[in-house]
């Protein structure tokens, strides 16, 4: 591999060193937080895909007690093995029967903590998926139903949690019905445009004044209309401690420190994955010698049977049959929660030459591309990024150069 391939995956841990869940709970609790001081003790809730990393940057000795749930394999056996946590595993990104469990799980959890004593949630991205209960007149296939609809015809997130919301007796604040107007403090890490709390987990502990409901097949749009929303809660505090922005701040800081002049892209990098990453493979070309930073979180229409991959991989793959040709050119994008669709990679890194490299296998590229399955290509070509659990989850990086 080379320096500047090196160089922009070591941009790439820098950024997300600067949101892991733990240090960043950690740091917070141990700020001084006047005129909102946390408890000494707390009854602690983590959800999410980050909430093993979450709870380990809690000191122990101000746990009373803990629930956690992650996504499979998210939960590490320290976590695990403690004592005073119960842990759930749950399903990510389409509900399922254990999402529906780990609410039951929760309310349960709820109703037995001793009446009056604080709360502190920890909420990341995924917290909407991985744990639900669900309103009256819902089950769970026609939640399956239409998640797999929503991801399938490439919705944005907002409007994703949106529609969650509005079947969820937890989401959009209805948690507050469970909770006994305790006090409550939430810590959380954003995985969403603008760190709007009310979209991140789909709004656990914030109502919503919900707008129009985005466009909708009418089986669902009459029905999702009908619900009413839930009332405000108690004693509430809360913070956003990481967020995309910090990331590429920190993705900018490293760059520099390796010598290259950089720039961070302020426009929310969204839409077709496709179309991104010509937009940034343009965007370099016209800024040879500068690296770029860009954050956000784009979309793949899936064809009738995709194969494997995610978005990131899918914009790297588009990126690589772009940029093919003589110029040096470079490209990382990459999720910051260690998985990019169904696979075990988190993104992908590509450069002027990968779409040789795939020709000299006998790969067509447009037909990976047409049949979405970039994990396939990577597969066979190298390029993939593996990080494991990362520990959080504010969306997308994607970081590149063309150097002169």
């Amino acid at each position: 591999m080379n320096n500047h391939k090196e160089n922009l995956l070591a941009i790439f841990h820098a950024a997300l060193s600067s949101v892991e869940g733990k240090a960043v709970v950690s740091k917070e609790l141990e700020a001084d937080n006047d005129p909102y001081p946390y408890p000494d003790e707390f009854h602690v809730i983590a959800i999410g895909k980050a909430a093993d990393s979450m709870y380990q940057g809690v000191p122990d000795d101000r746990v009373k007690s803990a629930l956690v749930i992650s996504k499979h394999g998210h939960i590490s056996a320290e976590v695990e093995q403690n004592e005073k946590v119960i842990c759930v595993e749950s399903d990510h990104p389409v509900p399922k029967e254990n999402s529906i469990k780990a609410g039951e799980v929760l309310l349960d959890y709820l109703r037995e903590l001793p009446e009056g004593e604080p709360c502190l949630f920890l909420i990341s991205g995924g917290a909407s998926a991985l744990v639900e209960v669900l309103n009256e007149g819902w089950d769970l296939s026609q939640l399956q139903e239409l998640t797999d609809y929503l991801l399938a015809n490439a919705y944005p997130i907002d409007q994703i949690n949106s529609i969650r919301r509005r079947l969820s007796a937890i989401k959009g604040g209805g948690l507050w019905r469970y909770l006994n107007g305790r006090p409550v403090n939430c810590l959380m890490i954003s995985d969403v445009p603008e760190d709007n709390p009310e979209v991140i987990g789909s709004g656990l502990l914030f109502l919503v004044d919900e707008k129009e409901l985005p466009d909708l097949p009418e089986r669902w749009k009459d029905k999702l209309n009908k619900i009413k929303a839930p009332m405000w809660g108690g004693d509430f505090n809360w913070k956003i401690i990481a967020s995309l922005e910090i990331a590429k701040e920190a993705a900018a800081v490293k760059a520099k420190s390796l010598g290259y002049s950089c720039q961070v892209i302020p426009e929310f990098l969204e839409d077709d994955a496709s179309v991104a990453a010509i937009n940034c493979v343009d965007a370099l070309k016209n800024e040879a010698g500068k690296l770029l930073i860009w954050g956000g979180e784009t979309t793949v229409n899936l064809p009738s049977n995709p194969g494997l991959g995610g978005r990131n991989q899918h914009l790297a793959l588009t990126a690589a049959k772009y940029m093919a040709g003589p110029d040096e050119c470079y490209l990382l994008a990459a999720g910051t929660d260690g998985t990019d669709g169904l696979t075990t990679a988190t993104g992908a890194i590509v450069d002027n030459h990968t779409t040789e490299l795939g020709l000299s296998k006998n790969l067509d590229v447009a037909d990976y591309l047409d049949r979405a399955d970039s994990h396939s290509y990577f597969k066979q070509t190298e390029g993939l990024i593996t990080t494991g659990a990362s520990g959080t989850n504010v969306m997308d990086l994607v970081i590149g150069i063309c150097p002169v």
